[in-house]
């Protein structure tokens, strides 16, 4: 088994974190990952992505070209990505943010009211952490336990109070499907 995800939105989305927590939760269910970030020209606002591969068997390169799955979080990253998708593949996005809809008929969609989600958990930030919940959900590359750990491992000087409401957004993203 051999999944390949492309993560993707503008800066201080959590783009990047999203896919290192992903990586280290495939590392704590001692599965092979790869992890490459992307970033525009600014940080913060600009455009980000990474790639993750998570694998039962040797990865031969980091670079994801036509991915499995994709998560995306702003409008400009679903024109970019959504034509990359395997045929057969899945596609995530943030309906909250994203007015236009996903046009291809031959992969999954799954629209995901991450932001307002995360309002009601009582911060818009975390938006990515239900995404991933409803990531894990639909495609069991690992356990919500995993990521729970590997959440605590990236946002390792985060108040327990923090953490746990991260925990309560993975549990709200996995509760959608």
């Amino acid at each position: 088994m051999t999944k390949e995800f492309i993560i993707a939105g503008f800066g201080g989305q959590g783009v990047v974190s999203s896919g290192i927590i992903l990586a280290y939760a495939g590392l704590l269910e001692n599965l092979n990952v790869t992890f490459f970030p992307s970033y525009g020209a600014e940080m913060r606002g600009g455009t980000a992505n990474c790639s993750v591969v998570i694998s039962d068997e040797k990865i031969a390169s980091p670079v994801v070209v036509n991915p499995d799955i994709v998560i995306i979080m702003n409008e400009p990253s679903l024109l970019k990505f959504e034509p990359l998708v395997k045929p057969g593949g899945i596609l995530f996005f943030n309906q909250t943010l994203i007015k236009s809809r996903p046009k291809r008929n031959d992969i999954e969609v799954i629209p995901v009211e991450a932001n307002k989600i995360a309002e009601e958990l009582g911060q818009g930030r975390i938006a990515n952490m239900v995404m991933l919940g409803a990531l894990i959900k639909r495609t069991k590359i690992v356990d919500i336990e995993s990521m729970k750990k590997a959440q605590r491992k990236r946002f390792g000087r985060a108040s327990e109070e923090q953490l746990a409401v991260n925990d309560r957004a993975l549990e709200r993203g996995y509760a959608l499907l």
